[in-house]
């Protein structure tokens, strides 16, 4: 039987997904409702004191990391409207989501750097691959090589400045 922190665990991280699913699939409408609704319950029920500057910041750091490669060209939208003509709300949610597992669901990671690493660039590249397939995005040829780079990166910083 599973403690009630591993259950926490999984929730957390069970939440992330459902999170990326929705917005993925469901576009920009979907990821205000459910994105939002996502993050207040992690703001109400499981996030530590001042965590939400952690996940707001995150966010902002999303927006420049994905709007400036999309000022580069990485990505095409076709039609979808821009969150200040630079990525469609739901990718952009993705960020602050993603946020709300550092401190929960994968703080065991970030006491090794180098798999840390290692899973930020994996992962985030993949991430990337299977969200455009699914939403209709277009990537450029150089965009998941890039991803890959900055994901490892992020979970470097990450671990480097993690404190539990």
């Amino acid at each position: 039987m599973a403690t009630p922190k591993w259950q926490a665990l999984v929730l957390n991280a069970l939440r992330f997904e459902a999170g990326w699913l929705l917005c993925v699939l469901g576009g920009s409408w979907v990821a205000a409702v459910a994105g939002s609704s996502l993050l207040a319950w992690h703001l109400w029920r499981c996030a530590r004191p001042g965590e939400w500057r952690f996940i707001a910041g995150f966010a902002l750091l999303g927006l420049a990391i994905d709007g400036g490669l999309q000022l580069l060209g990485g990505f095409n939208f076709n039609d979808q409207t821009l969150v200040l003509r630079l990525l469609p709300l739901w990718l952009w949610m993705l960020w602050p989501l993603f946020a709300t597992l550092v401190y929960h669901s994968l703080a065991w990671l970030w006491r090794y750097p180098l798999l840390a690493a290692l899973c930020g660039a994996i992962s985030g590249p993949l991430s990337y691959y299977g969200g455009a397939l699914l939403a209709e995005v277009t990537l450029a040829a150089w965009l998941l090589p890039v991803q890959a780079l900055v994901w490892a990166m992020l979970c470097v910083g990450i671990s480097r400045f993690y404190r539990t």
